[in-house]
C-alpha cells in the first residue's frame, strides 16, 4: 500500500486495496509473468472488471463509466495497481480513454458525452490519433490534411503517420485545416470518423523490433459528419493543445510510479548478473534512482499546478523533456546489463507501446530490447521532441531569443 495523499476521497484507496485483494491470488507475480496469449486474455478480463468498477476512468461522470472523482484519486489507483503488478484497462486505453476520452469529457457536447464515453469504456469503440504527418511532426501548426464541408459531410484529403493503434482501431480523432486563408495554428479542427470506410487507407510501419505498432494513414475524399466535430470549427488547436495539457499534467505524476517499479527491475538485473558491486554500475544506478526521486517530485508539483488552475505551460516540457531523457538513460543500462544476450531476442515482447513494461515482467532480452528500441527511443521523438521541449525551455523559461535556442 501507498501512503494515501492530502485531497484524495477518503476511503477511497481502501476500496482499491481491497479491490485488489479480493481479485487476485495470494501468488500472483504480475501481468507480465504471463506468455502470449495468457497475458492478453489476463488484461482483457481485468479490464471488464475495472471498468465495472469505474477505475479506467476515474475523473468521468458517473453516468459515463466513471466515478465523478479527482485526479489524485486516478492517481491513488495507478499506484496500488503498479504495486500489484496489473495494468490500469488495456493497451489501447491510452489513447482511447487518457487522450481522446478526456479530450471529449471536457470538450465534448452533451451529445458527444453520451455517444462515445460508453462506447470507450465498453471496448466497443478503439481510437486512433491522427496528429503527425510527413511534413508536420513537431511543428504540427504546418499540417496539410484538408477538409471541406460539402452537403452535410466533411470531406477529408492528406495523410498522417506514426499513427499508434492503426491497425486496430475502428475510430479516429484527427486534426485537418478547414480554413486556407490564415495561417499557422488557426483555421484547424478536431474531426472524428470511422476508419473502416473506403476513403482510409492503413499502412502498418514496420519497425526494427519486427513489430507494428505505428501505421501511416492515407485520406482519399474519407468522410465525416458535419456535427463531428470536437470544440469549434476552425478551433481545433486549443482543443489539440488542451489534450496534450491533460496527458502530460497526469503522467507526470503516473510516470514515476511506473518507473519506479522498472527500475526495480534494472536494480535485480545487475544483481542476476553479478555486476551489483561494479563501482560504474552502482554509479549509473545511483544516477538513475536520483533522477526518479527527482521526477517524482517534480511530477507532484506539477499535477499540483494542474489541479489548482487547469493549466501547466512550460512547466509540461520540462517534465516530457525529463522523463523521455531518463527512460532512455535506464533503459540504456539494462541493455549494458544485459550484455552479448541483448544481441538475441529471448522471451516475450511487452503489450504495452507506452512508458514501462509490463508490471511483472521477467528480466529477458525481449523484454528490455523492445522496450529500450520501442518505447524508449520513441519518448524522445513523440508528444514533442527533445530538441523542441528544449527550445520551448529556453524561450519561454530563460528568455532567450530564438535565434539563441539551445541544442
Amino acid at each position: 500500500m501507498v501512503a494515501a495523499r492530502h485531497g484524495e476521497t477518503p476511503g477511497f484507496r481502501e476500496e482499491v486495496l481491497a479491490f485488489l485483494a479480493d481479485n487476485l491470488a495470494d501468488d500472483w507475480a504480475g501481468v507480465g509473468s504471463l506468455a502470449g496469449q495468457d497475458r492478453v486474455d489476463f488484461v482483457n478480463r481485468w479490464r471488464l472488471l475495472c471498468g465495472a468498477k469505474g477505475y479506467l476512468a476515474v475523473t468521468w461522470p458517473v453516468e459515463y463509466g466513471g466515478r465523478g472523482l479527482g485526479k489524485l484519486d486516478q492517481l491513488a489507483v495507478v499506484e496500488e495497481f503498479a504495486h500489484a503488478r496489473v495494468p490500469v484497462g488495456s493497451p489501447g486505453d491510452t489513447i482511447s480513454i487518457k487522450l481522446f476520452g478526456n479530450t471529449v469529457a471536457r470538450w465534448g457536447t452533451h451529445e458527444q458525452k453520451a455517444r462515445f464515453l460508453p462506447r470507450i469504456m465498453s471496448g466497443e469503440d478503439i481510437w486512433c490519433q491522427g496528429y503527425s504527418e510527413p511534413g508536420a511532426g513537431s511543428d504540427l501548426s504546418s499540417l496539410r490534411t484538408r477538409a471541406v464541408l460539402e452537403d452535410g459531410q466533411w470531406r477529408i484529403n492528406g495523410q498522417k503517420i506514426w499513427t499508434s493503434n492503426g491497425t486496430s482501431a475502428n475510430q479516429m480523432f484527427l486534426l485537418a485545416r478547414t480554413n486556407t486563408t490564415v495561417s499557422n495554428s488557426k483555421g484547424i479542427t478536431m474531426l472524428v470518423l470511422p476508419t473502416d470506410q473506403p476513403g482510409i487507407d492503413i499502412r502498418p510501419i514496420k519497425m526494427v523490433t519486427g513489430t507494428s505498432g505505428f501505421c501511416e494513414v492515407f485520406l482519399t475524399d474519407a468522410r465525416a459528419d458535419e456535427h463531428d466535430v470536437i470544440g469549434e470549427v476552425d478551433g481545433g488547436w486549443a482543443v489539440a493543445t488542451g489534450l496534450l495539457s491533460q496527458e502530460r499534467g497526469e503522467e507526470a505524476a503516473t510516470n514515476p510510479v511506473l518507473f519506479a517499479y522498472e527500475l526495480d527491475r534494472v536494480f535485480n538485473l545487475a544483481r542476476e548478473k553479478g555486476l551489483d558491486k561494479d563501482p560504474l554500475v552502482r554509479a549509473r544506478l545511483a544516477t538513475c534512482f536520483r533522477d526518479l526521486a527527482i521526477m517524482k517530485a517534480m511530477g507532484d508539483r506539477i499535477l499540483d499546478a494542474y489541479i489548482r488552475d487547469g493549466s501547466l505551460g512550460p512547466a509540461s516540457s520540462i517534465s516530457k523533456l525529463y522523463w523521455s531523457e531518463y527512460h532512455l538513460k535506464v533503459t540504456s543500462l539494462a541493455i549494458d546489463l544485459l550484455g552479448v544476450e541483448a544481441l538475441t531476442w529471448e522471451g516475450a515482447p511487452p503489450m504495452r507501446w507506452f512508458r514501462a513494461d509490463d508490471p511483472g515482467a521477467p528480466n529477458d532480452s525481449a523484454s528490455w530490447l523492445t522496450v529500450y528500441l520501442r518505447n524508449a527511443f520513441s519518448g524522445t521523438v513523440y508528444a514533442g521532441t527533445s530538441e523542441v521541449q528544449r527550445n520551448i525551455i529556453a524561450e519561454r523559461i530563460l528568455g532567450l531569443p530564438r535565434e539563441a535556442n539551445v541544442r
